[in-house]
């Protein structure tokens, strides 16, 4: 049996988040479609991060066996047939071992405000038309590495073992075109943490959430302490990381 991992890219506008669900288009069944069209075979993707709503990926991952081995210009075919605002970057043989989920190190993303109005970023960030206290936004994101238990932005009913999280970076930077733009990296998410963060750090920004009100927030240990209004459409996962070298390892009976 052969592993492989695809990565993928795509705008999340049309589709009801990364994972299969009934009635519902989503970056998963859209990939496994045309997999089995080009395989002749039903494939199971399993996910390196989930992705709700709305939200895009510079970077994702899937993994799947197959029996046959894959050539690495079905990669052309594979985007020939996939919709325009889904693409697969790349294909890798990997050890059976391997897996896109469990062996990630860690994730990063960042969230996107504009606040002048302008319909190039409609579908790809937040319009978000207020005064915002950035210097006070910042030392809410600096709090947030102090902390390892974000239960608070974690939505309800997140089936997990853990509420901890390791954050490697907490930042709110300015960009070109008068963007705002919340990044982040840790080991893991929550469901929700992400935007729960950017919802009540903007609180702050407006002066409606004091920096202890924040921290108190965080201490709760309450999701309904959090606010998750962001849209997911402001959201991008930017990327997986992977050890040194993940993808260089020569997997027997494959030309690598």
């Amino acid at each position: 049996m052969n592993r492989y991992f695809l990565e993928v890219c795509y705008k999340g506008a049309n589709y009801a988040g990364f994972q299969v669900q009934e009635n519902a288009a989503t970056i998963q069944q859209a990939v496994e479609k045309v997999l089995f069209t080009y395989l002749r075979q039903p494939i199971t993707l399993t996910g390196s991060s989930r992705t709700d709503t709305g939200v895009h990926a510079r970077q994702n991952f899937f993994h799947f066996d197959i029996e046959r081995e894959i050539p690495p210009k079905a990669v052309y075919n594979f985007n020939a047939m996939l919709p325009a605002d889904i693409a697969i970057n790349n294909l890798y043989p990997v050890p059976a071992t391997a897996h896109c989920r469990f062996d990630a190190l860690a994730r990063e993303y960042e969230y996107f405000i504009y606040q002048e109005k302008s319909p190039f970023l409609v579908d790809r960030a937040y319009f978000f038309p207020y005064k915002l206290d950035l210097t006070a936004m910042r030392e809410a994101a600096a709090m947030i590495l102090e902390y390892r238990d974000f239960t608070s932005f974690s939505k309800r009913n997140s089936q997990v073992r853990t509420m901890n999280c390791t954050i490697h970076y907490s930042e709110w930077v300015e960009r070109e075109g008068g963007l705002v733009v919340y990044r982040v990296k840790g080991n893991r998410f929550l469901r929700g943490m992400v935007r729960g963060l950017v919802g009540t750090m903007l609180q702050v920004g407006r002066g409606k959430l004091t920096l202890e009100g924040f921290q108190a927030v965080i201490e709760a240990k309450d999701c309904t302490e959090a606010d998750f209004s962001v849209p997911g459409h402001g959201l991008f996962l930017c990327k997986v990381e992977y050890p040194d070298g993940y993808f260089d390892k020569k997997v027997a009976g494959l030309n690598t």
